[in-house]
């Protein structure tokens, strides 16, 4: 009796065992079709195939047939690399019904006026996909085309912002225009950031009002400034340590806070400029230019522009003319880089090119 029972139990392990080396088999298997799929028709290695497959926490292979969402894909003109930047950061669009789920709402975007490299571009940075249809990106629809009075400001702020169809506009964008509107803006001045910066009423009321502060008590912007709200746009974008090791810049080159200020109320975009951009325009007008803190931060402009294609090739012609005496009167830089390139080479360029054959060879490789 106790062989029989003995034997028993073990049957019952192995059974128990087989159904699970089984099972795993069974879900291992679609597993490598998928890992098939992303290295030979999406040219991913191994390692970001893996890494793709493990963002899918469950997998559902009923309606799996990723080649349907490729040609779905393919004919709205995405690339494979785009494809693939698309299928990495959502894989889960594998297994979507292409026809029921995914081709409307390409309609609406493609309704819209999107396509091409524009729709591609839509899709790679949104999770727009994702959506639900009825319950997020139709009330979205519906709310932009009330709010703004041009509907062909639309499109224009989907591409600047992918983001506005997947969050919950109805929302989260309310809050935002009550408070800009309690600061004492008008809703023509809000719409107008918000169509050059539509990120700027995604943010946290909290957030948005911390800048506002920030603005009028740091920088010493007056709310009835015409760049107060590009102001808000550039301090909601930058978190405080990111902020501040910016300032440290300016001020590591003996610019004062007064200095800082006036350059924000000039120009609050210079704020925008990276950590290692604004060491190497402080460095070449300061160090090798000699100009002085208020100087610059009087004409900010001049730090956001190009050093490489724009201020230090019509600088070299400047010196050149200056140098040869080809001019009666000097202009300043700032007065030369505000030139358009098209007058620019009018003006300081073209009469002299026979005189400054290299130069002139230099100014064009540099500038094209």
């Amino acid at each position: 009796m106790l062989r029989i029972s003995c034997n028993g139990a073990q049957k019952h392990l192995f059974s128990c065992l087989y159904s699970t080396v089984a099972a795993a088999a069974v879900a291992a298997a679609p597993a490598n079709v998928l890992m098939e799929f992303l290295v030979n028709s999406l040219d991913f290695s191994t390692k970001e195939a893996i890494s793709t497959r493990d963002k899918l926490t469950r997998l559902r292979y009923r309606h799996y047939d990723p080649h349907l969402l490729l040609h779905l894909l393919d004919e709205m003109g995405m690339n494979k690399s785009q494809i693939k930047t698309l299928v990495s950061s959502s894989p889960q669009l594998l297994f979507c019904r292409v026809d029921e789920n995914l081709k409307p709402k390409i309609k609406i975007l493609q309704q819209l006026g999107l396509s091409g490299s524009q729709l591609a571009t839509f899709l790679t940075k949104s999770s727009f996909l994702r959506r639900g249809l009825h319950t997020v990106i139709e009330p979205n629809l519906v709310y932009l085309r009330d709010l703004l009075p041009i509907h062909d400001h639309l499109p224009i702020s989907l591409i600047k912002e992918p983001r506005l169809l997947s969050c919950n506009l109805p929302k989260v964008m309310p809050p935002n225009i009550s408070l800009l509107q309690n600061f004492g803006f008008s809703m023509a001045d809000i719409l107008k950031a918000f169509h050059r910066h539509p990120r700027l009423l995604l943010n946290s009321p909290e957030w948005i009002e911390k800048a506002v502060n920030r603005l009028e008590k740091d920088f010493h912007m007056p709310l009835s400034s015409g760049m107060f709200l590009h102001g808000v746009q550039v301090l909601v974008s930058l978190d405080e340590s990111k902020l501040e090791r910016k300032l440290h810049i300016y001020r590591s080159f003996g610019w004062s806070d007064s200095d800082i200020c006036l350059m924000v109320q000039k120009l609050p975009y210079c704020l925008t400029s990276s950590e290692a951009k604004i060491r190497t325009t402080l460095k070449f007008f300061m160090n090798e230019l000699g100009y002085e803190p208020n100087y610059l931060a009087s004409r900010a402009p001049l730090l956001k522009l190009s050093l490489e294609k724009r201020i230090m090739p019509r600088n070299e012609i400047l010196k050149f003319l200056k140098e040869n005496q080809l001019l009666k009167r000097w202009p300043s830089l700032y007065t030369a880089v505000s030139y358009s390139e098209l007058d620019f080479q009018k003006k300081y360029v073209l009469p002299f090119r026979e005189k400054m054959p290299e130069m002139y060879d230099l100014y064009m490789k540099s500038i094209s």
